[in-house]
């Protein structure tokens, strides 16, 4: 007979660990690669032909504007992509929820107009800004951390969400645990728009539409004007 005890360890073992230490477990077991690095976030950060189409669209958005606009980088990771924004902001707050990496970017990155916090995006209230940037964050939550962080993207003008998806039609919003996995390998994808997230905005333009190579998906950024 199973005692209670014992079937209280087994549910215990089996809980998800809180994201903050999940996070924190990546870039100490150098999960996402980059072994000669001491933070790396991934691929989708450091190759060139991921990087360079992306920081492109997004300098020419922020150039669009006469007066620069504040920017609130949700996940900011290594800051390899957020450091060529930052000169074309009016205010740049960049957050990750890994302490040990923001205070290394606190060292690596001093530039006037810039800030760092360490913030859990899901559960922490979110520095104010016109527009948000998440890229490839998301992706990494549970349907429940994604609709807590969505409920707060209202108060931005502006939120540019970057997402790695299959190629073909799939089913969106198949939940996960957070963590280093995404939804890719349930052969699913997120959309804030679809169900249960229902995001509402006031209008929706694709920026930019990165198809990988052998079948890994594509890498789909959008900019949704909330209101």
């Amino acid at each position: 007979m199973l005692t209670n005890n014992w079937i209280a360890m087994r549910k215990k073992k089996k809980k998800p660990w809180p994201t903050k230490k999940a996070m924190t477990q990546v870039y100490e077991k150098k999960l996402w690669g980059g072994k000669n690095y001491d933070f790396y976030s991934g691929e989708g950060s450091h190759n060139p032909e991921i990087v360079e189409p992306y920081i492109n669209v997004v300098i020419s958005f922020l150039k669009s504007f006469e007066t620069p606009i504040s920017i609130c980088d949700l996940g900011c990771g290594d800051f390899n992509i957020g450091k060529e924004l930052v000169e074309y902001t009016k205010r740049y707050v960049a957050v990750d929820i890994v302490e040990s990496l923001i205070e290394r970017n606190k060292m690596r990155f001093k530039i006037d107009n810039l800030e760092f916090q360490c913030l859990d995006i899901a559960t922490d209230e979110l520095p104010s800004g016109d527009c948000v940037i998440i890229r490839q964050v998301l992706q990494h939550l549970s349907n429940t951390e994604v609709q807590n962080v969505l409920q707060k993207l209202i108060n931005y003008k502006y939120v540019i969400l970057t997402e790695h998806v299959p190629e073909a039609e799939f089913i969106p919003n198949n939940d996960i645990i957070s963590g280093q996995g995404i939804r890719l390998k349930k052969k699913s994808g997120l959309d804030v728009l679809a169900p249960p997230f229902n995001f509402q905005i006031k209008e929706e333009k694709q920026l930019l539409s990165l198809v990988l190579n052998n079948n890994q998906g594509v890498i789909i950024t959008t900019m949704y004007t909330v209101f």
